[in-house]
C-alpha cells in the first residue's frame, strides 16, 4: 500500500501503523532524525537506512546512530543512481519506504524519487509526505481504475526507468 500525507503528525502516526518490529526501513529525507528516532523505536529488531544530503543532518544523525544501533545514516543525494545502488547492496529487502523530501515542496522530484526507489526496492508499504502530491490526488477525477496493492506502482514496475524521461539523466550518468 502507498500512503500519502502532508501533516508531520499524521505522517508520524501513520509510521506507527505501518512499521513492524523487525522491518527494514529506507528513509529518504531524514533531515535531523526526528522521524528516524520514531522509526528506529518501532523497528528495534530491524534495520533503518536513513539518507539525507542537507548539511544539518550529519551531526544529529551521528548522535542518533550512537543511541540507536539499528540506524545507519548515509549522507547522499537520493536522486543519484549511486545512492540507490549503495542501499541495494546494504539490504536484502525493503519492508517500508519512507519518502519525506521537503514536505510541501517539489512534488515532481518527490514522485520521481518514489518511482525509482520503489520500483527498485519493491517495499511492502510506502509512505510519502508531500503537500503537492496530496493536493494533486485530491484534485483529480477519473473513471479508470489502476491500483497497486503494494508499496510500489505494480502496473509500471516492470518497465524500469522510462527512457523518455530525459531529466533522469541529470541525476545519474548510468541512466541511458
Amino acid at each position: 500500500m502507498i500512503k500519502v500525507v502532508y501533516d508531520i503528525n499524521i505522517y508520524r502516526e501513520a509510521l506507527k501503523n505501518i512499521i513492524k518490529p523487525d522491518d527494514t526501513v529506507v528513509e529518504l529525507g531524514c533531515h535531523v532524525g526526528n522521524s528516524t528516532k520514531i522509526i528506529s523505536e518501532l523497528a528495534p529488531h530491524g534495520k533503518i537506512i536513513a539518507i539525507d544530503n542537507s548539511p544539518e543532518s550529519t551531526e544529529s544523525m551521528e548522535k542518533l546512530m550512537d543511541t540507536y544501533k539499528n540506524v545507519e545514516f548515509h549522507k547522499a543525494d537520493v536522486r543519484l543512481h549511486e545512492t540507490l545502488e549503495y542501499v541495494i547492496k546494504k539490504i536484502k529487502s525493503c519492508d517500508v519506504l519512507s519518502v519525506d523530501l521537503g514536505g510541501g515542496y517539489h512534488p515532481d522530484t518527490t514522485f520521481k524519487v518514489f518511482f525509482i526507489w520503489s520500483s527498485s526496492l519493491k517495499p511492502r508499504q510506502t509512505i510519502i509526505r508531500n503537500r503537492g502530491i496530496l493536493d494533486f490526488i485530491h484534485s483529480t477525477s477519473t473513471v479508470e481504475t489502476i491500483k497497486s496493492e503494494y508499496g510500489w506502482l505494480e502496473s509500471s514496475s516492470r518497465d524500469g526507468v522510462p527512457p523518455r524521461l530525459k531529466e533522469f539523466t541529470l541525476w545519474s550518468s548510468k541512466i541511458k
